[in-house]
């Protein structure tokens, strides 16, 4: 028996409450009339197939700066060797926990695929060009069908559950991975799946077949998964992986015998993201920080935009709340440039192909014109409006994509308050709609948070949009950062966030450690200020407040507190990225990216040492260069004392 014989009771949220009304139907009968709204499987998903050449000849819709940018690497690609990721690289895991080996390898095989699909797309009428493609799109897709799992190593249960380092063909596991793969083949077949089974007929069920064994049969049978969400803990691998089996299911499940299956696994997808959007705040936040939106409430965002297109839009989301302000969620969390404030496993500084089209789809949707004017921002005349680098759907999406195309630059708002009741962020600045000047955050919530960081009570301090007082983010994934010694890790641990150290103690990991009696104060001045002790075993008051002063052009962060009977050092502690010196009782940053230096002071008598971090890990050097430095301020023997961070004027008439 699978779940789709309806021997359980389906999840109602949000979404179901939504689409039940808009489908004039309850729960008993909502896959009925689901069934009867899917556009047929060749309509159903918002790309135009390669038969439309008003989108896909040269010269047509399609972005022309992405096209050409994807046919260069795409004749580029050929004759080289298709990129196999080995047996060994997937073993490798359980030697020394590297998962970069096989994942880059499998990255690139997606990427080249996706550029062959596009090229076949494009050059369909070239009789030379047209075939060679056409052939490239057929050993990419075959050789995903013989690649024994689609599951990221780092991810399968083979080990656990059958004692075996590689995967296990008769158990597949349903992951991230394993959704992009089928998503890849599912827009493949959308885009030039009837030319491709007109050359080599065959190919078509071959990937159907590997779709239901891999993918639909896992899903609808086993329901242990944990990125279900039935314990209520429900994170970004939710609406990623839900989304990806909602767009296979679409396209895939095209035989007339199969119309009520493609209908009740498009409705147990949507059960599924209901328990993500049901649980999403209604302020729209992300406790993983801004780099996780992307892979998380974007997903549901693109994934129910669909939705939306395949039932004619009689199925539209845009109306509930917590979707409407996580649109919002990217831009109140922009520092400047490319920098944002980073929470958790998140980076302050991502990559900037992303894909911008989806938010600005989404935004437009919501009637947010920050949020669309965000997103534009990021479109740059002669830029591609898309990359393959996201994923194959999304680069579809994005450089087909009216609005997106017609879309003119604009400037980001940079909203001057942010408040984040659900996560307790505080982001401020000297003013609103520029970078320049201060900015500062701060955060209460817990250290349970998903990818968590023990780092209650911390904050950060940006010049000019650059972060000078940062968290460093996390190093390159590896099997031990999610595993039970995650904290072992450096970046992770309190010590190494502008937290204290206190009598010794650093902060734990869980829910149980916690910031209490948070307040906000929003004016002329922007302030929070927050209880600490509950983050920390056997202390009794840290209480923390940090201060934008707006006339003042200054950061002051306040500590007070009863001090311990241990013999061990309390320590305030800042985490420092650009040059640093000491200059008496304060230190001088000059921040990265040619911000002006910001002045950090404290009182008189507080010793101040510097440790200085270097940094051997490629994800933490390519956002901070080779070095952060941690300034440690030794405040033992006080209960009190206040650190000023404000714009450096020592050389302020040279800079005149």
């Amino acid at each position: 028996m699978t779940v789709l014989d309806g021997a359980t009771r389906p999840f109602e949220g949000r979404l179901a409450e939504t689409y039940q009304r808009q489908a004039g139907t309850d729960a008993s009968g909502f896959t009925a009339a689901l069934a009867a709204l899917l556009a047929a499987p060749a309509q159903a998903l918002p790309v135009a197939s390669s038969a439309d050449r008003t989108v896909w000849a040269p010269g047509g819709e399609a972005d022309a700066v992405s096209i050409r940018g994807i046919l260069e690497r795409a004749e580029a690609d050929l004759g080289r060797p298709w990129p196999v990721p080995l047996a060994s690289a997937a073993a490798r895991l359980h030697d020394d926990g590297d998962r970069e080996g096989w994942e880059s390898v499998l990255y690139e095989r997606q990427r080249r695929l996706s550029r062959a699909a596009v090229a076949a797309a494009v050059l369909a009428d070239d009789p030379v060009h047209g075939p060679r493609y056409l052939a490239e799109v057929l050993d990419g897709v075959w050789l995903f069908c013989e690649q024994s799992s689609w599951c990221w190593p780092a991810h399968d249960d083979a080990f656990r559950v059958h004692g075996s380092v590689l995967p296990v063909v008769t158990s597949p596991y349903l992951d991230l991975g394993a959704g992009e793969v089928v998503s890849l083949l599912a827009w493949v077949d959308q885009l030039i799946g009837d030319r491709l089974e007109a050359r080599y007929p065959g190919i078509r069920s071959r990937v159907r077949h590997e779709t239901r064994v891999r993918i639909f049969e896992p899903f609808t049978e086993r329901r242990d998964w944990h990125w279900l969400g039935l314990d209520g803990d429900v994170h970004n691998w939710n609406p990623w992986i839900h989304g990806n089996v909602l767009v296979a299911a679409l396209r895939l499940l095209d035989d007339p015998a199969e119309a009520d299956e493609r209908a009740a696994i498009v409705a147990l997808a949507l059960e599924g993201i209901d328990r993500y959007v049901s649980v999403l705040p209604e302020d729209g936040a992300i406790d993983e920080g801004y780099a996780y939106w992307w892979n998380g409430a974007c997903r549901a965002l693109e994934a129910l935009d669909i939705v939306r297109h395949a039932t004619g839009g009689v199925l539209d989301a845009s109306g509930i709340t917590a979707l409407r302000e996580t649109v919002a969620f990217p831009h109140r969390m922009h520092l400047g440039g490319d920098w944002y404030l980073n929470l958790a496993d998140g980076q302050a500084r991502v990559s900037a192909a992303q894909p911008w089209h989806a938010l600005h789809r989404a935004a437009l949707a919501a009637g947010d014109q920050d949020a669309a004017a965000h997103a534009a921002s990021h479109r740059e005349p002669g830029s591609p409006a898309a990359i393959e680098h996201p994923g194959f759907g999304r680069l579809l999406r994005g450089i087909t994509d009216r609005a997106w195309l017609a879309a003119a630059q604009e400037s980001s708002p940079c909203p001057r308050d942010v408040w984040l009741p659900s996560t307790e962020v505080l982001l401020a600045r000297s003013q609103g709609g520029t970078a320049h000047g201060l900015a500062v955050a701060a955060k209460g919530g817990h250290n349970g948070e998903h990818h968590n960081h023990n780092d209650v009570g911390s904050f950060i301090v940006a010049s000019d949009g650059v972060p000078v007082v940062v968290d460093a983010g996390r190093p390159t994934y590896t099997l031990q950062t999610f595993g039970p010694d995650r904290y072992d890790i450096w970046t992770m641990q309190s010590g190494w966030h502008n937290v204290p150290v206190i009598d010794g103690r650093e902060q734990p990991a869980g829910a149980e450690f916690a910031a209490s009696g948070v307040e906000v104060s929003i004016g002329d001045d922007t302030g929070f200020a927050a209880e600490l002790s509950g983050a920390y075993p056997g202390v009794s008051s840290w209480r923390r407040s940090v201060r934008l002063e707006r006339a003042a052009g200054r950061v002051i962060v306040s500590d007070a507190w009863t001090p311990g009977t241990s013999a061990h050092r309390t320590e305030v502690r800042l985490l420092l990225a650009g040059d640093v010196r000491i200059d008496g009782a304060s230190a001088v940053v000059t921040p990265l990216d040619g911000a002006r230096p910001v002045r950090i002071s404290w009182p008189a008598g507080v010793d101040a040492s510097l440790v200085v971090r270097e940094l051997d890990d490629p994800v933490l050097s390519s956002v901070w260069g080779a070095r952060l430095t941690r300034l440690d301020l030794d405040v033992t023997s006080r209960d009190s004392v206040a650190v000023t961070v404000e714009l450096d004027q020592t050389n302020a008439e040279d800079a005149r």
